[in-house]
């Protein structure tokens, strides 16, 4: 099948909602075999955020269109298990309790990592919409709170962790836009700026990773500032595209509000000292083991770059694309993919500070890679980003590279504009069957 025609089926079957195939979710090489790289993300972790994560990277890559960066994710479709990777994924891993979706083992926010895809299978099964209902009132009538009113991550004591805001903002949102509740649409941007009030290191851009009486970290974590990040990202993606909030008059405030709480994380990150053409573990540490070059937090903001790069394409240009693009490029050339799937050297999930290099497969880092390889895939086909193959390819790529040639002989433009052609019309017979 010739590249144009590929690109247009992809869009079809996107906009079908049902999982596509890895062939068709991976029209692009990124130097490396990603499926392998999701099939480990899918396979690796054991823990509720880990779960949520990996839901949230197999429904951007393989259902994009249901994702809040697809162009009509409201109202939520009720969609079978069966027919969506993502959701066929998490079903098994949630594990209702009473405070919702899974035991966070002491954190407020983990298993609220879980709520987008609960309420996606809520559609089909009541059990999951009445423990998304659950998690929603813990988070905000229940668990501590921090002393400026942010919702605290830990469940003891009044603690932030940046990590929080890919794991319960996104969620909130969503809960809010999909219920038409625009009073918890607001609270949960306002979230954001009060969990930034207190993370932020002023002047820098970068936030902090824990703040609070137990665990404290004061240093900028790379994987942190990308949970940071890529949360906000998502809140951003929701009240842009939820129906509900069209009209409200704190929207363009909230939009421009977190473009820039976005855009500062980026900023200071593009002008960090890069190790080996990565992030640093912690981004501006040169000096200490504690620094070194880092998978996960380096695909983590390259993704949003990319997710931004294509939402707000007039404050978030070429620079940014071409930032992300070098990190991608050194995961494709950097050796660092095994034929495994594995993608190293990442962090020490469960200790950050581990100055030990893990090369055994991050299950985050892997999702997180994951994340990354979908939001360029659909910058490209936006027509926002170009498709610049790396220059090399891992062992575990030259035989797909090979298989695959044909592929990249067809002129991109011709085939991404037919693409986004056959999307808007699938989209529009979509609307036309759940209306």
């Amino acid at each position: 099948m010739n590249c144009s025609r590929r690109l247009g089926c992809l869009f079809l079957l996107l906009a079908n909602s049902r999982s596509i195939s890895a062939d068709d979710a991976i029209p692009f090489s990124p130097g490396f075999d990603i499926a392998k790289v999701a099939a480990l993300a899918q396979s690796l972790p054991s823990r509720s955020w880990e779960f949520g994560t990996a839901a949230e990277a197999l429904l951007e890559l393989y259902n994009p269109e249901l994702s809040v960066f697809g162009e009509n994710p409201f109202p939520v479709a009720a969609s079978s298990p069966s027919s969506v990777k993502a959701l066929a994924y998490v079903a098994e891993k949630i594990t209702i309790g009473y405070t919702g979706l899974s035991n966070g083992n002491g954190a407020t926010g983990d298993p609220a990592s879980l709520g987008v895809s609960a309420i996606m299978l809520g559609k089909t099964d009541d059990k999951f919409s009445d423990a998304a209902d659950v998690q929603f009132a813990y988070l905000v009538d229940d668990a501590p709170r921090y002393s400026n009113g942010a919702i605290s991550q830990r469940a003891a004591k009044p603690v932030l962790w940046a990590d929080f805001m890919y794991m319960a903002p996104p969620f909130m949102a969503f809960y809010a836009a999909e219920s038409g509740n625009m009073t918890l649409l607001q609270e949960t941007y306002k979230q954001c700026g009060l969990y930034r009030d207190v993370l932020q290191s002023k002047g820098q851009g970068l936030w902090k990773h824990i703040v609070g009486p137990e665990a404290a970290d004061p240093g900028h974590w790379s994987t942190g500032n990308g949970w940071a990040a890529a949360g906000m990202a998502r809140v951003l993606a929701t009240i842009l595209r939820a129906p509900a909030a069209q009209g409200a008059g704190w929207r363009d405030g909230a939009v421009s509000d977190l473009s820039g709480w976005i855009r500062e994380i980026l900023d200071a990150a593009m002008d960090a000292p890069l190790d080996g053409g990565l992030l640093r573990n912690y981004i501006d540490d040169t000096t200490s083991a504690h620094g070194f070059g880092e998978i996960a937090g380096s695909a983590l903001l390259a993704s949003v770059a990319y997710r931004m790069a294509a939402l707000q394409p007039g404050a978030f240009g070429a620079a940014y694309i071409e930032w992300a693009d070098g990190i991608r490029a050194e995961l494709g050339t950097g050796g660092h993919v095994k034929a495994s799937g594995v993608v190293s050297p990442a962090v020490n999930p469960l200790n950050w500070q581990d100055t030990k290099k893990d090369t055994s497969g991050s299950p985050e880092g892997q999702a997180m890679v994951v994340l990354m390889y979908a939001a360029w895939r659909d910058c490209v086909l936006a027509g926002t980003c170009q498709r610049k193959q790396p220059t090399q390819t891992t062992e575990a790529e030259l035989a797909a590279q090979t298989s695959n040639a044909s592929r990249s002989r067809c002129p991109i433009r011709k085939s991404q504009r037919r693409a986004q052609r056959a999307f808007r019309r699938a989209q529009h017979a979509r609307r036309m069957r759940h209306s």
